[in-house]
């Protein structure tokens, strides 16, 4: 993998913390609007422009865009934001409660891209895309981090611990009360020693932004066409994590009614798919192993247990798979869970908030965690991942370093 310092705007130490942003894509349109408007210099007023407009502002028009890049501008006028002219990595911690993990800001090839170094596991949506492309040619800059997994390299833990032992140049608690670190790599040695390390990984995959990078490696694209060459669109922007490190949430269903089955039909359609379903109980399903599920129904609780055939497809065998193929297109009638309204995603919650989304009426699946490992075989297979199947806490914050790619 080509791995790269950068060079980035980057905010103050004095305003880290009321700057930097959860991404703009874990918002809804209103809750994006209500944080800009309480938090008036944050990033995610130049990552969600349409913020700064009337509600029902067309968010994909030119002037949002051009929104954004004068937000940019007022705060690097207001000295909210830094220039760090010197290329180097940043070492970017993050602590919540007993889970921590420690990777890296820095740059990858668009290459490793194309030609696969960089594995994907999902669709990318033409709109959605082409929002990212015009955002990055209008603010003249990459200004969120893709979210790379590499599997675990001792030598760059070693380079990392090392850094670590400097003062930290942010250092604070984000809203969502998770702990973020940063330290500044610039030694020589260390710069290149991460890039000569990081050029023996033969992989590395996509977390999360895969938006951001199909839209990086389209402007890389539309550049060597016109001719340029050592262009700084040729990397953007990442975060590199080791995969043992990372946290998967459990990525919940709700459906909001049991389709006219009774609590009886219910349960001996599951065991006619394939499932063993436990007594019901009141105390909520926590999952313990892979092809374990909870489930919340008609007041109650119940433990499924898949029993049915195992597979060794890598995408088949992943348990939201295996739910939405033998419960919820089958016995609930969710063919389509991307365009169906009756279902839900419910994305790092407690077990127990489940039972009051499902109501009196609908039935809430407790899943058990997608592992790193399930992705990055998904991703080897060149497969893509059901949708909704991962959700890693703690979210990356963005805003901690804009890339300026002209």
């Amino acid at each position: 993998m080509r791995i790269q310092p950068i060079t980035c705007l980057r905010p103050d130490p004095h305003h880290v913390a009321e700057f930097a942003a959860l991404p703009y894509d874990v918002f809804t349109n209103e809750e994006a609007r209500h944080y800009v408007e309480s938090h008036p210099r944050t990033f995610l007023a130049i990552d969600r422009p349409e913020t700064g407009f009337e509600q029902g502002q067309d968010p994909y028009a030119p002037e949002v865009y051009a929104h954004a890049q004068q937000v940019l501008r007022d705060r690097q006028l207001d000295q909210t934001l830094l220039r760090d002219e010197h290329p180097c990595f940043y070492l970017y911690e993050q602590t919540s409660g007993a889970h921590r993990q420690m990777g890296i800001l820095g740059s990858i090839a668009c290459d490793d891209y194309l030609d696969g170094t960089l594995r994907r596991h999902e669709l990318t949506l033409p709109a959605k895309e082409n929002d990212r492309v015009r955002h990055i040619t209008t603010v003249r800059a990459q200004t969120g981090p893709v979210f790379v997994a590499y599997r675990d390299n001792l030598a760059i833990n070693t380079i990392l611990d090392a850094a670590r032992a400097a003062d930290p140049i942010y250092d604070f608690v984000s809203e969502d009360g998770v702990r973020q670190r940063v330290w500044r790599i610039a030694r020589e040695v260390a710069v290149e020693s991460l890039c000569v390390v990081f050029g023996t990984i033969g992989e590395a995959y996509i977390a999360d932004g895969h938006h951001r990078a199909a839209a990086a490696v389209r402007i890389c694209e539309e550049r060597r066409a016109q001719g340029r060459e050592h262009d700084p669109a040729d990397h953007f922007l990442a975060a590199l994590f080791p995969a043992s490190q990372l946290r998967i949430l459990p990525y919940d269903r709700v459906v909001a009614d049991a389709g006219a089955l009774t609590e009886q039909e219910l349960v001996s359609k599951l065991e006619a798919q394939g499932f063993a379903c436990e007594t019901p109980s009141q105390t909520p399903v926590e999952p313990s192993q892979k092809g374990c599920f909870g489930m919340y129904a008609f007041g109650s609780w119940r433990l499924l247990r898949w029993v049915g055939e195992q597979v060794a497809d890598p995408v088949a065998s992943l348990d939201v798979s295996v739910l939405q193929d033998k419960v919820l297109d089958p016995v609930l009638g969710i063919h389509d869970p991307r365009t169906d309204d009756r279902i839900s995603f419910v994305g790092g919650a407690e077990v127990g908030e489940l039972a009051s989304l499902a109501g009196s009426e609908g039935v809430a699946f407790r899943m058990y965690p997608t592992s790193m490992e399930e992705v990055m075989s998904v991703a080897d297979a060149g497969e893509l991942m059901p949708p909704k199947s991962t959700w890693f806490d703690p979210k990356l914050l963005s805003g901690l370093a804009i890339r300026r790619i002209w």
